[in-house]
């Protein structure tokens, strides 16, 4: 029997349900039951910064497996001043029923092909230094490690590091970028 793939694709409007359920999970994940969740977004919200995110450029990924959104991806400006314009932070979400599945990768793939198309020149990631199965997967695409940030969130009942990481992307800084265009 063939192994249903997973295809990588832009998200949809359609997604956002989708992709919301998975991330109220991973920032739900071991808050004490009955916290409020006030600082999730809507699905309009999601809706919007989709919309800006394709008219800036900024790839907004999802994973499906038969039809079933599993996860999803994404990058943003590393930093708003434009001379930081050629360098981009990722973020990856997987739905904890297909974590392990190589899903992530597929996803990283995904944004760095599409971010060295779009002419960025730098990834960055920040990742919590405890989660060694995304470090690891960080490793494998050329990510290296660039900062440690010692205790720097406070979930799940402690301080947490996170551990800044970095990758060229396309020529990366070996050549200066193309010319500003002013019309």
């Amino acid at each position: 029997m063939d192994e249903i793939p997973v295809v990588i694709r832009p998200t949809r409007d359609a997604d956002v349900d989708a992709m919301l359920a998975i991330y109220r999970r991973h920032i739900r994940r071991g808050v004490e039951e009955g916290v409020e969740d006030t600082d999730t977004p809507q699905p309009d919200d999601l809706r919007d910064r989709r919309k800006n995110f394709r008219n800036r450029r900024f790839p907004h990924l999802a994973a499906t497996l038969d039809g079933v959104v599993v996860g999803y991806a994404y990058v943003v400006l590393f930093r708003k001043r434009p001379a930081y314009r050629y360098t981009v932070k990722h973020s990856i979400y997987i739905h904890h029923d297909y974590v392990g599945r190589r899903i992530g990768g597929l996803l990283m793939q995904g944004l760095i092909d599409a971010c060295a198309a779009a002419g960025f020149r730098q990834m960055i990631g920040y990742i919590d230094a405890d989660n060694a199965a995304s470090l690891a997967l960080h490793e494998k695409f050329g990510f290296v490690r660039v900062g440690h940030l010692p205790a720097v969130a406070y979930r799940y009942g402690k301080w947490s590091d996170s551990v800044m990481v970095q990758r060229s992307l396309g020529p990366g800084a070996t050549t200066p970028p193309p010319p500003v265009v002013v019309r």
